[in-house]
């Protein structure tokens, strides 16, 4: 495994790659944005995992992170100094896939780090398994006995004797396996890992692609934020703010939506993909 690290601050890199070390990780520490530009054209194939200073010598973490999102999926956690819940959600809303504000505590930054890549294991292991196992009610993630229309769990199913699932998204794929969706004119293949609209590859995060998963394994379900957030986060949510939720349900929305909202209309059509229930959660319809 390789982390590359993005920080000016020799000291502050060299901390982070300590605090990291392991056998089985090695480090491409990066100390300007051109270096880092090249060195993802060089061994970006070899990363998994971008640690990303916002502000260094010569130009901004921003322009970086849109490169490495429009080509790659790869895990990205965004480090920078400025306080403000803009960055933050600028950072998130591009495409970060976590969010740390300096002077941060090293033992946080490990357990983000470790949350991330464990994340990114998951999906991939999550896609693995469903090659060879037939789709359930709780392929989501869900345990059997929450995965179907519980009120505790999942709200306004209860009618649909069958479970949510029955109402989920067919898969393309002919051996019954939940790899492969067919959605209007957009394609999930998780196998591949593989996002397309109208043809064109759309990229996602790796949270971004597990939380899409869920809403198609579970579609026509209201799923609770507190849900969305144990489910996406696992323990490792009491480290995420709960904008984090948000601000990816948003991005997400803008790319397989094009950032369309509910309207009123007289042919009974939707525009979206996404809903929001207030005061309940979100559908994917």
């Amino acid at each position: 495994m390789t982390i590359q690290i993005v920080e000016d601050d020799k000291a502050l890199s060299d901390g982070i790659a300590i605090t990291l070390s392991d056998e089985n990780i090695s480090f491409k520490q990066e100390y300007k944005i051109k270096d880092a530009f090249s060195g993802f054209k060089n061994y970006g194939s070899t990363l998994s995992l971008i640690i990303l200073d916002i502000n260094l010598p010569d130009g901004t973490g921003y322009d970086y992170l849109r490169t490495v999102r429009s080509q790659s999926n790869l895990p990205v956690l965004i480090l920078t100094a400025n306080d403000m819940e803009l960055d933050e959600v600028k950072s998130l809303t591009m495409g970060a896939d976590d969010f740390l504000t300096k002077p941060f505590s090293l033992a946080v930054l490990r357990a983000r780090v470790n949350a991330l890549i464990r994340r990114s294991k998951v999906m991939q292991s999550e896609t693995s398994v469903t090659k060879d196992v037939a789709p359930s009610v709780g392929a989501a993630g869900f345990s059997s006995s929450e995965a179907g229309c519980g009120a505790s769990v999942l709200r306004g199913c209860a009618q649909r004797s069958a479970g949510c699932i029955a109402a989920g998204v067919a898969p393309l794929a002919e051996n019954g396996s939940s790899l492969i969706y067919n959605l209007d004119d957009m394609v999930f293949d998780f196998e591949k890992l593989s996002f397309k609209k109208k043809g064109e590859e759309i990229f996602l995060s790796v949270n971004e692609q597990r939380l899409l998963k869920l809403f198609l394994e579970n579609k026509g379900c209201i799923l609770t934020r507190e849900r969305l957030m144990e489910r996406l986060w696992g323990e490792d949510g009491t480290f995420v703010d709960e904008n984090t939720l948000s601000v990816t349900i948003n991005r997400l929305r803008s790319k397989i939506d094009d950032g369309k909202e509910d309207k009123d209309r007289t042919d009974n059509k939707r525009t979206k993909h996404i809903s929001t229930i207030y005061g309940q959660g979100y559908r994917f319809d």
